[in-house]
């Protein structure tokens, strides 16, 4: 599997981590605990079997125009299914164009997961997997109630059959 992913700037990044540090120390599941060297805070775009030829490229040319992205987080919620922990994106036009950009260039790919396509995506970042309902509310209180801002400025892809990650940007830093 591939997936298309916006990765936070800084201090974004910075704010979601103290989240999964203090989901951590008071001894609920966070992504704290994942030290694989690709675990970051991102939002999936998408994700296929494989990309087609010429993908990359395509990608990174249309985050080159579109990123960075000004983003707000919202509430911290746990979604059906796999019952992650998550902190809601606030779906901004800008946002929601790039996705549905991502998706034009995956066209053609085999294997798109549905819970990515328009119209199903619930854009979010990931802080913890397997959460139980019973603790939401001490893990909003771990939150302190904040929506963070800031952006995405940077795009990678995820290769979960070797688990490595393909920068399809580089950063943008003042």
């Amino acid at each position: 599997m591939r997936t298309v992913e916006l990765v936070c700037s800084a201090g974004l990044d910075a704010e979601v981590r103290a989240a999964w540090d203090r989901l951590a120390a008071a001894g609920l599941p966070s992504l704290a605990r994942n030290t694989h060297q690709t675990n970051r805070p991102h939002l999936t775009l998408a994700a296929v079997d494989e990309f087609g030829p010429g993908v990359e490229h395509r990608l990174a040319d249309l985050f080159d125009a579109a990123l960075p992205v000004p983003v707000t987080l919202d509430r911290v919620v746990v979604l059906d299914g796999s019952a992650p922990l998550v902190w809601l994106a606030r779906p901004t036009p800008a946002l929601t164009a790039l996705h549905a950009a991502v998706w034009d260039v995956l066209e053609k790919a085999d294997g798109h997961r549905p819970w990515h396509a328009p119209g199903a995506w619930v854009p979010h970042l990931s802080l913890a997997l397997r959460f139980r309902d019973a603790d939401l509310r001490m893990a909003r209180a771990l939150t302190g109630g904040q929506r963070p801002t800031g952006a995405f400025d940077a795009a990678r892809s995820y290769d979960g059959t070797d688990r490595t990650v393909t920068p399809l940007t580089e950063p943008s830093r003042p």
